[in-house]
């Protein structure tokens, strides 16, 4: 459905003594300059997926990140099975990544202020939604309604994980529903849309932010270019699905450079708690 979206990984990887390309302006730079600009092009400014650990320590104040969920693990309820069982698929990803699922989430301090964070990680299986990580979000946005502070998600996902069928596709309704709780409560949720933010995910909670923010040049969208032109039967316009699109066409709020995504995130939270303070 979503083309070369999983085949492809433009993460920077962790090889402190290697050169790598940029996938966008061709550019070949030491790993060293790369990480020291947040794992941005400094030629180009394309921003590489990177993985949940470098993107809470880019946002969240040094050492004030506390994981919470960590050991919950996705089941096979259905015993999917493709080209390889459902089951096999998460072992491969859990020693890929060293993770049990797409998100990581838990609670931290933005310059001093409380906030509950959940972020997907890419690299594991696409980012997928299953019920795992709908769930840890659900337990994120319950602690932050307890604790009466600001939400925030950072979504970098493929989709839905068709392994899990409805059990995946319910997690879009939990999680919204959650959300409602949330604003009932007068608190903020503020959305980060990453490259890419696509399927069942951009469908529920990553366009139901108070405040939508992506990173530049973002794939975001529900289905793929080719799919969708075969469906409509037009041609659509260059770069319809990045986020510059989107903020002129009013779909979002702000593109913010990784860089500035901290200060953002700080300016935003003290403005909620103006309000509701």
């Amino acid at each position: 459905m979503f083309g070369n979206l999983f085949k492809k990984d433009e993460s920077v990887k962790e090889t402190p003594n290697q050169w790598i390309k940029c996938p966008k302006c061709t550019s070949l730079m030491f790993y060293k300059e790369v990480e020291s600009k947040l794992n941005v092009c400094p030629k180009c400014n394309h921003h590489f997926r990177i993985s949940a650990e470098k993107r809470i320590e880019a946002i969240v104040d040094e050492g004030s990140f506390v994981e919470m969920d960590a050991t919950l693990a996705p089941v096979d309820p259905l015993k999917f099975s493709d080209k390889k069982s459902y089951k096999k698929r998460i072992e491969e990803a859990k020693a890929k990544t060293g993770k049990t699922s797409s998100v990581m989430s838990g609670n931290a301090t933005i310059d001093g202020q409380p906030v509950e964070i959940a972020v997907f990680d890419f690299s594991f299986m696409g980012g997928s939604l299953g019920s795992v990580e709908g769930e840890k979000i659900v337990r994120c946005i319950n602690r932050a309604i307890e604790k009466e502070c600001g939400f925030i998600i950072v979504s970098a996902s493929g989709g839905a994980r068709m392994q899990e069928s409805t059990y995946s596709l319910l997690q879009m309704s939990k999680t919204s529903a959650a959300l409602n709780r949330l604003h009932q409560k007068g608190l903020p949720f503020i959305s980060v849309l990453t490259d890419p933010t696509m399927g069942g995910v951009s469908a529920s909670f990553a366009m139901l932010g108070d405040i939508i923010m992506a990173e530049p040049d973002a794939l975001i969208g529900f289905a793929g270019q080719r799919v969708i032109k075969q469906t409509v039967g037009v041609d659509l316009p260059e770069g319809f699905q990045r986020a510059e699109f989107l903020l002129e066409h009013g779909l979002i709020d702000m593109v913010v450079n990784r860089a500035e995504m901290k200060q953002t995130l700080s300016d935003l939270l003290k403005l909620f708690n103006k309000k509701t303070g």
